[in-house]
């Protein structure tokens, strides 16, 4: 095994894949521990009434009469195959069932991660550049009023002033049904999107306005400034893709925040997506469902930060070299 620790990038992405699998064993584990906790979901779906008789026909047909070890060796060994169960309320597979939501989601995190990344390291860029000036005091001052905001309360803000009397240009709440396709209705995203956009964007900007703060002070900028290099070339070549390596740690975890937070905004504005399903199936004791969507999370939160690890190495010239 000694080429994972000298082989470069590769051996790193390895290291850190193996890593990622141990982490979703253990939140597998914690996953289905906490949902087992929930209680029985057959006395759920049944009622208080239900016979001795009954219930112990509906536990054997969900597996129920098996141990807790044989219920997760199970459950663990279909999500390997792909295999995420089938819904307890919905009588239906569960990948059936979330397809066209998960669709809708991803959409409206996509739509949100476009706009709030880019806007985010500009303004975090040029706040540096412009640092203690009219434009740094502004945005650092608004960017921490923003932060300091829950999402919940944005999403209201603006449908006050978007979607009610004081302007009423955009809807309220979202009409896009089941597996109709977000796109065709894009002022239903308008909202939303601005909501998540409000909610990421200014932590990216105020990391990369600290970042972009001591690149600017470093050496080898002073020394490309003395070189007569002029300034759009020492802020793209050296100074940018030495500040943003730090930066793509926020990305990745504000990006893993969408995928997560996602479930609240969506209950405001009624959007059919990930967080609706959540949300019938923790009142309806859906176990399958919920364990497949806390299991979404979970690796959509492994796969960014590992996304996140190789971009820090590949746009930092001297984290390059200690591979």
């Amino acid at each position: 095994m000694t080429w994972l620790r000298h082989g470069g990038i590769a051996a790193f992405v390895v290291r850190r894949l193996l890593l990622g699998v141990l982490v979703l064993f253990l939140v597998s584990v914690l996953v289905f521990a906490a949902t087992q906790a929930l209680g029985d979901p057959a006395r759920a779906i049944l009622g208080r009434n239900a016979t001795p008789e009954s219930l112990a026909v509906l536990q054997k047909q969900l597996n129920l009469d098996q141990s807790v070890l044989g219920q997760y060796l199970s459950w663990a060994g279909g999500l390997l195959q792909g295999d995420l169960g089938s819904s307890l309320a919905a009588q239906a597979p569960v990948s059936q069932l979330l397809g066209s939501r998960l669709v809708n989601s991803s959409v409206l995190v996509l739509c949100a991660a476009v706009i709030s990344i880019p806007l985010s390291i500009a303004l975090g860029s040029w706040a540096a550049l412009r640092r203690e000036k009219a434009f740094d005091t502004v945005t650092s001052n608004l960017m921490l009023v923003l932060a300091a905001l829950p999402e919940f309360v944005v999403a209201l803000l603006l449908v006050i002033l978007f979607a009610t009397t004081v302007l009423n240009v955009l809807p309220a709440i979202s009409t896009i049904a089941p597996g109709e396709r977000p796109w065709d209705a894009p002022a239903e995203l308008v909202l939303p999107t601005a909501t998540l956009v409000i909610a990421v964007a200014p932590y990216v900007a105020r990391i990369m306005r600290a970042s972009m703060v001591e690149v600017l002070e470093s050496d080898y900028v002073e020394m490309a400034r003395l070189k007569g290099l002029p300034e759009r070339t020492v802020l793209i070549r050296h100074a940018l893709p030495n500040a943003i390596g730090p930066v793509f740690q926020v990305i990745a975890i504000s990006l893993a925040y969408l995928a997560g937070g996602v479930v609240v905004i969506e209950y405001v504005f009624n959007y059919s997506g990930i967080g609706s399903s959540l949300q019938d199936a923790v009142v309806n004791h859906d176990i399958p469902v919920v364990q497949a969507l806390a299991m979404l999370i979970a690796a959509v939160y492994v796969l960014l930060n590992l996304l996140a690890d190789v971009a820090t190495i590949l746009v930092t010239p001297r984290l390059r070299t200690r591979l």
